[in-house]
Parts: structure tokens; sequence; C-alpha cells
């Protein structure tokens, strides 16, 4: 009898700045390191023979609690691969619920009848991890695998061998294990979505209720370019109220300055000065510069605002995650911002995000701090 344990990814960028990451390449958040963290502990002891991973950075980056405290080689398998979305690759979910509900709906409904263009049905996502787990097996008889694949394609994997609808089988958490044992052709699934090695406080909320479309109207947003003058006092108010809490003072703040800075990175690209909304209310205001720092391979966010009735819902960093998103197809490895250290919802926030501090320059109530967040593809 071969055992297999598959396993989900750490929560990834994806599931963190809510966008459909399914082919597209993200790497794991802070979140996630701590819940691969708490996956190693939970195999010490375990004997493994082999360790498979899908080829993309959040599985393979996963694998890493299993593969190399072993001294094993990583094997990559794109079959292991999560549904491939297509079109809607990195597309943020309240985007694809404010154009597409419907589809989006038969999306998450595992409806065998979903399709966009560039897409995989889930038919064949069944087939495809069906069939790879089924030659995991086969290539090492009486041993112990370890393999790391993504949400949508273990449900996929699991719906075959229970023998139940896909829309029947929860979404595992991130780090969620399923032991399979494969013996004679048949696969036994012996448990599935085991997160008890993560602490209950800390782990993420179950997908299916935080990634439905209750959840998406709640919490996910779309951005549409801010238009410049008609939005003019939409955007000067959101720099004036949010100016204090980025910069320590009130005393630095410039309207027309910020107009004609916020004028020059619009002409750079429509992209550079978005209004973020849920649904179709305004939420904030996501301000990039394309140009500065370009040469040192950083993208610069000019403004982070958020509404204040919408501050302390975990928004913020869907914001981030635009830039990030617009950044690293650029080719830029860091992300960069001001930030006063007076600001502790702004000291608090870069850190849970990943940022450090690399510098400081004269501004706000004295200086400010440049803070800086690695965003580039490596392991």
């Amino acid at each position: 009898m071969t055992t297999i344990y598959l396993i989900r990814h750490g929560q990834a960028e994806g599931n963190l700045y809510r966008r459909c990451h399914s082919w597209h390449n993200g790497l794991l958040t802070l979140k996630g390191r701590e819940q691969v963290e708490a996956l190693e502990r939970r195999f010490e002891g375990v004997r493994f023979d082999a360790v498979y991973s899908s080829d993309l950075y959040r599985a393979m980056s996963t694998a890493g609690a299993v593969y190399r405290p072993r001294g094993l080689t990583l094997r990559v398998d794109p079959g292991l691969r999560e549904i491939s979305a297509g079109v809607w690759e990195d597309v943020p979910w309240g985007q694809l619920l404010h154009d597409h509900r419907d589809s989006l709906t038969a999306f998450l409904g595992c409806d065998d009848g979903w399709s966009v263009e560039g897409c995989e049905t889930f038919s064949q996502v069944r087939a495809r991890i069906d069939r790879a787990i089924r030659c995991i097996a086969a290539a090492h008889p009486g041993q112990t695998a370890a393999v790391v694949s993504h949400g949508c394609a273990i449900r996929c994997g699991l719906s075959v061998w229970l023998g139940k609808p896909t829309a029947q089988v929860p979404l595992p958490d991130n780090t969620g294990v399923a032991k399979l044992e494969v013996e004679d052709g048949r696969i036994r699934v012996a448990y599935y979505n085991d997160n008890s090695h993560l602490d209950p406080i800390e782990a993420v909320p179950k997908a299916n209720t935080a990634y439905g479309i209750p959840g998406m109207e709640r919490n996910a947003l779309r951005f549409v370019p801010l238009s410049l003058p008609h939005e003019k006092e939409l955007y000067l108010s959101a720099r004036r109220e949010g100016w204090p809490a980025a910069f320590g003072t009130a005393d630095s703040f410039e309207g027309e300055a910020l107009l004609r800075e916020a004028e020059k990175n619009r002409a750079q690209d429509s992209g550079c000065l978005l209004s973020a909304l849920l649904g179709n209310t305004f939420v904030g205001v996501l301000q990039t510069d394309w140009e500065r720092d370009a040469a040192q391979g950083a993208g610069w966010v000019s403004l982070l605002y958020l509404a204040p009735e919408f501050r302390s819902k975990r928004l913020g960093v869907q914001l981030l995650g635009q830039a990030v998103s617009a950044f690293r197809a650029m080719g830029r490895t860091f992300l960069r911002m001001y930030l006063a250290p007076e600001s502790e919802q702004g000291q608090r926030f870069c850190r849970s995000c990943g940022f450090y501090k690399i510098g400081e320059e004269p501004g706000g109530a004295g200086r400010l701090e440049v803070m800086e967040k690695y965003i580039g593809l490596e392991l």
C-alpha cells in the first residue's frame, strides 16, 4: 500500500489580496509561512520517501516543510496545478463579482458547465489530478509520499475518490491535509482537510464562508480609474483626511502640489490612480508612481487610503495587492512607500504586510521612514 499525504499550500497572496490566482503565480504571505512552519512540526518523525508539488511558487514553497528537513529532492509536476481560470487570472474577485456574477456563482459551485476563455473545466481537472496521484502512487509502491497541490484541484480529486459531486466536498483550508491510501488501483481517503497542526485562533476562516458570494459582497474590492479633474474633490478629501495619519502632521498638506503629482502619475497610465470600490460604494484610493525608483527595480506607492468607515476591516491589503500585481507585471522586485514613525496604525499595517524600514528622509513631522517590501517571485 502506498500512503500519500495530499496537502493544500499555505495562505498565498491570492487568498489575502482577494484575487483569482489559479495558474497565476504568487508568494506565500507571512501567515502562510507560519502555517508552513506548523506543517513542518506536524510531520516531525514521519518518514517520507518522496515529495511532489505543483510547479507554482505557493505550492513549492509549502513543500519545503517536508523535503528540506529530510534532504529530499522536490519533484515538480504541472499535473498538480490548480484549475486554470483563463482570462480571469489575477482579476480581483470583486471585479468578477461585479462583471460576471452568474459565471462566478457557477465557478464557486463547481458547475461542470462553467467555462471562460482559456480555462479548464472541472471535469478536466478531476481527470488530471486523479491521473497525477495514480502515477505518483505507481512510482512509489509501499512507500509514503507528500504531495502539495491547490484547493480546487484537491477538491476535484476528493470528489472522484469519495464518489461525491465536487460541490459537496468542502474546499480545504490552507495547509489542510488529506491522507490517501492507494492499493490495487483503489484510492481510499482516510481523512481530509485536517488542519489540527494550526492554532484555531490563528487559522484563516473557512474558505467556503470567507470566499463565497456573500463573503465577496462584504469584502472583495474592485478597482476603477479615478477621473481628474471630475473627481478632484473626492481625491483631495481623501488625501486631506488621510494626511495626518500617514505623515504625522497636517501642517505639510499642500493640495495643489498633490493634484499636480496625481495628474503626473495618471499621465503615466490610468492604472496609477484608482478608486477602490465595494460593489459601487467608494472605499478608498490607490495612487502609484510607475517611474520613481524604477531604475532600482522598485515600485512606489504614493497613496493607500481607506475611508474611515472601512478601516480595521482587512480591506487595505487589497489595495496593496493591486499595487503588487501592477508592479510585478513590470518586473519590479520591491515595493516602497513613506511612513511616519508616529503613525501606529500605519506601522502595524506595514509590519503585518512584510514591509521593513530601509531608510529615512526629511518630511512630515520631522522625518519619514522609507519602507520596503519584497515582491519578487523567488523560493
